[in-house]
């Protein structure tokens, strides 16, 4: 073999043990995040999304107890699946960043997808080393003004990496949502899905129905946190408010492993 050849041959070795390494990795975190044998530490890193000073006095307000309602529901519902952990997720306050994280490709596409999945990835490896705290789970908050923000882009969880990279609206008004959103995008990093139509936005029956038994079926009273809306008539849904509104169902609660 030649030189030439030789190289090739190593280079095909490394990625090969790149790849081995990530794959080792990959499995690492999924049996850590789903043993469930302690709580899963949440660092919550606020942003300024927009760089507005509402954004930045909203944020300027946070502190940890404005975040205990997700706590608490994560503690309700794992009782309810008799889960022996009694509070599977501790929620950190971490420092507010100053920079943006990288944003995932307006048209979405596998090479375009994995590459925003690397750098993002990369982008909280170096916040968790800079900064901290140390966490199994990190949450970037990013933070609108409402009135130059009506509508945001969608919210985003990785089981790959543990991160989420949550759009929130910088009012008080809106804290409710904020708090269930924050928990539904929590819930995708431990392998939880969506359980909506992704073109109407409706729960799907009867893994994205609170109460699928419920007789008569409609209205519904609660939303199941994958789907995040009502179910109201054939047809019709609003979102939930808060997460008084919302429950885990049992679909989700088999795929983050608090159910055979």
């Amino acid at each position: 073999m030649n030189g030439s050849g030789q190289l090739r041959l190593l280079r095909i070795l490394i990625l090969l043990l790149v790849l081995l390494a990530v794959a080792a990795n990959s499995l690492l975190t999924w049996l850590r995040t789903t043993d469930w044998d302690r709580p899963l530490v949440v660092a919550l890193y606020p942003i300024n999304g927009d760089g507005s000073r509402v954004s930045a006095d909203y944020i300027g307000r946070l502190d940890l107890d404005g975040f205990a309602d997700i706590e608490s529901f994560f503690d309700e519902e794992a009782e309810y699946y008799h889960l022996p952990l009694k509070k599977p997720f501790e929620l950190v306050l971490g420092p507010v960043l100053d920079e943006l994280p990288p944003q995932p490709p307006l048209q979405p596409g596998v090479i375009g997808n994995m590459v925003w999945s690397l750098k993002i990835r990369y982008w909280a490896w170096r916040v968790a080393r800079d900064v901290g705290p140390p966490a199994d789970i990190q949450m970037f908050l990013l933070y609108f003004d409402p009135q130059g923000h009506p509508t945001l882009r969608h919210s985003l969880g990785l089981q790959k990496g543990l991160l989420g990279m949550v759009n929130l609206s910088a009012t008080r008004r809106m804290a409710g949502t904020n708090r269930l959103v924050i928990a539904h995008e929590l819930l995708h990093t431990v392998g939880a899905s969506d359980k909506y139509d992704p073109v109407t936005d409706l729960p799907l029956y009867p893994i994205g129905y609170a109460e699928p038994d419920r007789q008569p079926l409609l209205p519904q009273e609660l939303a199941e946190i994958m789907a995040g809306r009502i179910p109201i008539t054939p047809g019709k849904a609003v979102q939930a408010r808060s997460l008084a509104q919302a429950l885990i169902g049992p679909q989700t609660a088999r795929e983050i492993y608090w159910v055979e």
